[in-house]
């Protein structure tokens, strides 16, 4: 094989990882909780346009919105490999989709406290 023929396989096998990356998107959003992530994710975009937050504000709640994505596909990959690798009941499968989906609501807590941070002040304001 020549190196240009390697570099082309490079560039091919890249391409191929933003598909399986897009598939995974796909997979990701059929599952409920993800469903329920993005509606949400679409109302704090709908109230920060609402309220006219600021440029580092929109860097704040977008990073936050992105970690709470990010962390609910880590939880579905690892509880479609629990399930795969265990899929009879087990106390070690439960415990790995369970500290997997705590890993979820922490992130979910850290957005909601930044959402308070960058929201609260200015819906007082309009009381």
């Amino acid at each position: 094989m020549v190196k240009g023929d390697v570099q082309h396989k490079r560039s091919l096998s890249r391409l191929e990882s933003f598909r399986h990356a897009w598939r995974g998107l796909r997979v990701l959003m059929g599952q409920p909780n993800a469903k329920i992530h993005v509606m949400v994710a679409f109302g704090v975009v709908a109230l920060g346009v609402a309220l006219d937050v600021a440029a580092w504000e929109w860097c704040v709640l977008s990073l936050a919105m992105a970690l709470v994505l990010g962390a609910e596909a880590l939880n579905t990959g690892i509880e479609l490999a629990v399930d795969l690798a265990q899929p009879e009941w087990h106390e070690w499968a439960r415990n790995a989709k369970d500290v997997s989906a705590a890993g979820v609501l922490i992130c979910t807590l850290g957005a909601v406290s930044a959402g308070c941070w960058v929201f609260v002040p200015r819906l007082w304001d309009l009381l």
